[in-house]
């Protein structure tokens, strides 16, 4: 697909007004305490999937609303033994659910403890499945996971996904094969979304990793590409005419753009820049305002002693579309995050 969006230099300059709620804050912060009153201690299930070199287990922690989500815990063989790991927490793409162990070694034998976070109600369009349900139902939707709940942020599918990605970051704390303060999060398409999401809800992260995401300026997103998912929401709105306020305020509240601002954490995203699924200026809309909002912990400081916003560097792909760099990204990352454990 050729070039269909801003030129490579009006990209990197691109800090467009996105809608930002005046209750945001406060919305994430009881939604967050809510589910987080509700949790209970994770599970761990060691498991024997045919692999020597790593230790598997199955785990369940709470989510949103106390739910039970999955996700596999992968750690370099013996490492019960060795000193607390630096971990990476990873979210999937649209419609996958966690599938199999063996298909998620890389980090784990880069030395890393990894968790792979199982994303409830998807796992049946592609890939090995799935095992995390939704419990919660929403009004009338378009097929898919766009619309669910669409018409009030409290029902909106994406306040239980994000709440996951964050309460996941909670358990995966309580391991004892995890350092505590060495948690980053990663993840592809709608796993760089809730990536963006978790950095910017959750503290004390030592790095972002969000790849081609998914979810981030929705209203310019939405008018822009003909792929799906996003033209879920065009589906639903060329039948429920009336409601497009109703739901960009909705989706105000789940935008990558103003969760980005809030993250504290350095960040390393990628961009294809003839991606047509996540067109190339929202992606840069969303890394342009990374950290804006940073007031402190994670933040560095300028020469005045003045907080400054977190690093987001970004690698661009300049003749991809949606799979981006796709395997050779992945060593550019193991680099990006060793630089920052200052290894």
């Amino acid at each position: 697909m050729p070039r269909f969006d801003l030129s490579p230099a009006d990209l990197r300059a691109y800090r467009p007004e996105v809608a930002e709620p005046l209750d945001f804050d406060e919305f994430w912060r009881a939604t967050l305490a809510e589910s987080r009153a509700l949790a209970e201690a994770p599970r761990l299930t060691r498991v024997d999937a045919g692999l020597a070199t790593v230790e598997v287990y199955d785990v369940e922690f709470s989510g949103f609303g106390g739910d039970p989500v999955g996700g596999w815990f992968i750690v370099p063989a013996g490492a019960a033994a060795s000193a607390p790991l630096p971990t990476v927490v990873e979210f999937n793409g649209y419609g996958g659910g966690r599938g199999l162990p063996h298909e998620r070694l890389a980090w784990a034998s880069a030395g890393y403890a990894h968790f792979f976070m199982d994303t409830r109600g998807q796992g049946s369009a592609w890939g090995t499945g799935g095992t995390t349900p939704d419990p919660h139902g929403t009004g009338p939707s378009a097929p898919g996971f766009m619309t669910r709940g669409i018409l009030d942020p409290a029902t909106y599918y994406y306040r239980r996904v994000f709440t996951d990605a964050v309460l996941a970051i909670d358990a995966v704390r309580s391991f004892a094969q995890v350092d505590a303060d060495r948690v980053s999060v990663c993840g592809g398409s709608q796993g760089g979304g809730i990536a963006i999401a978790a950095a910017g809800l959750a503290d004390g992260l030592v790095g972002a990793m969000p790849d081609v995401p998914f979810l981030c300026h929705f209203e310019r997103a939405v008018g822009l590409t003909e792929r799906d998912p996003y033209q879920e929401i065009v589906r639903y709105l060329a039948v429920h005419r009336d409601a497009a306020a109703t739901v960009f305020e909705t989706l105000s509240y789940f935008d990558g753009v103003n969760l980005a601002a809030r993250a504290t954490a350095p960040a390393l995203f990628s961009v294809a820049m003839m991606d047509p699924v996540c067109p190339p200026s929202t992606v840069f809309a969303a890394r342009n305002r990374w950290g804006a909002g940073a007031v402190g912990g994670a933040g560095a400081t300028d020469a005045a002693g003045a907080v400054a916003a977190p690093v987001a560097d970004i690698v661009e792909y300049a003749f991809n579309e949606h799979e981006g760099g796709a395997g050779a990204h992945w060593p550019r990352q193991a680099a990006w995050l060793a630089e920052r454990l200052g290894g």
